[in-house]
């Protein structure tokens, strides 16, 4: 799984580094699938994954996850786009997701950027044996409300491994001290998806896309995360 992430990493990077006005979702899509492939044994975990036809899931401004990549689909200086991303190397999953900057964006929006960012470091922090589910739910919950956003609560993150999507669900919202109980070798997808405004979401015709219902800005980071024993390592990284 830590190879894998290493090149979900990599690719999420690349990604990083491509965004910018007047690119295409889709121009997106197709150098990641190349780059991915060009490691010997790795493949995308989204393509086909419930019949979804990309390999990256690219959701702009209050697109909160799932969005289709498109050639239609250009990216204007102002947006903010969430790109989320799963590798599978010899069975294995890893899946991380980043939201960027188009360009220039206003600073209420940098903050939110962040404030989310921080969040899903907060929930990695609770990886801890012993922890809760629900202790890393309320720090991401904790953090995004502080800054005064809302937690969706229809989308969860999840265990992740020799399947893309596993037991448990992690959601973004929670007590602590509730739900299962963390153990060692644990390896869960923590992603706090939070909007700049209410917390309710909408499934656009495609049936994939999923946005805000007030059509607020929406925001998306994610890591797949090992509980052990010297506590949360985070397989989406370089070692």
């Amino acid at each position: 799984m830590a190879r894998a992430g290493a090149i979900v990493f990599a690719t999420l990077d690349l990604c990083r580094g491509l965004v910018k006005p007047g690119i295409s979702t889709e121009d997106l899509d197709r150098e990641a699938e190349k780059f991915i492939r060009s490691h010997p044994g790795a493949k995308p975990s989204f393509k086909g994954l419930y019949g979804f036809p990309k390999s990256l899931c690219i959701s702009v401004n209050e697109e909160v996850v799932h969005g289709i990549p498109s050639p239609k689909r250009i990216l204007r200086e102002g947006n903010i786009v969430s790109i989320d991303c799963g590798v599978c190397v010899e069975g294995f999953h890893a899946d991380s997701a980043i939201t960027v900057p188009v360009g220039h964006v206003p600073p209420e929006t940098e903050r939110f950027l962040e404030t989310t960012r921080q969040a899903l470091m907060a929930g990695i922090e609770q990886a801890r044996l012993g922890n809760h589910i629900g202790d890393i739910g309320h720090a991401v919950q904790t953090v995004s409300e502080a800054g005064g956003y809302g937690v969706i609560r229809e989308l969860v993150g999840h265990g992740v491994g020799t399947k893309m999507h596993e037991d448990p669900q992690v959601p973004n919202h929670g007590k602590p001290k509730r739900g299962e109980r963390l153990l060692e070798g644990m390896t869960i997808a923590i992603e706090p998806m939070i909007t700049m405004g209410d917390y309710k979401t909408k499934l656009l015709p495609d049936k994939w896309t999923v946005v805000t219902a007030d059509g607020s800005l929406a925001a998306h980071f994610e890591h797949t995360v090992a509980v052990t024993r010297n506590g949360p390592r985070i397989l989406t990284m370089p070692a």
